[in-house]
């Protein structure tokens, strides 16, 4: 099977992962929300497929997963999350690609997709709010991407690093020159 059509397999696989894994939370809408597993998959989409899947999946995830269970809210949160997780995945796997494999790379890859997501996710909801009216001030910003997230950044930094450490030794990452 050629590299391509693996993606594609993986992909899809992380797509299945990224509307299933939020009912692990889906019972507590408070936890699901701070700790943000629809992340993970997006995340570790883009390390091991590549920037361009890992966008395509955080692209379509949230507004898939809106559609078919309601959950996240289509208004805002579903779109908001449409423009942050693209990008969670993008950053992810293109720092990834372009730094060594080592630790260290990961942590700065799988950082800076979190801080380029959430801006981009502060800038989407501050747009929403305009279009429908309302505000979205600094304060509301702060209180959603950083406050509010402290949990999910926290398993983040800790889980993804780890899982994609444990793909690298078994030879899974897609990302990656041969």
């Amino acid at each position: 099977m050629n590299t391509r059509m693996q993606k594609m397999i993986y992909s899809a696989l992380y797509l299945a992962v990224a509307l299933v894994l939020p009912f692990v939370t889906g019972q507590i809408p408070e936890i699901g929300s701070m700790l943000s597993p629809m992340h993970i998959p997006v995340l570790l989409c883009g390390f091991v497929c590549g920037w361009q899947w890992g966008l395509g999946v955080g692209l379509i995830a949230p507004l898939l997963r809106s559609m078919l269970f309601g959950m996240p809210p289509l208004y805002p949160t579903a779109i908001a999350m449409t423009f942050e997780l693209p990008v969670y995945g993008a950053v992810a796997g293109i720092l990834y690609r372009l730094l060594p494999k080592k630790t260290w790379a990961i942590y700065v890859s799988l950082i800076t997709a979190m801080i380029c997501g959430r801006v981009v996710w502060g800038a989407a909801r501050y747009v929403l709010a305009g279009l429908s009216g309302t505000e979205f001030p600094m304060s509301a910003f702060l209180a959603g991407a950083v406050f509010n997230a402290v949990p999910g950044i926290v398993l983040h930094i800790i889980l993804i690093p780890v899982l994609v450490r444990v793909l690298q030794k078994a030879g899974l990452m897609l990302n990656e020159e041969k």
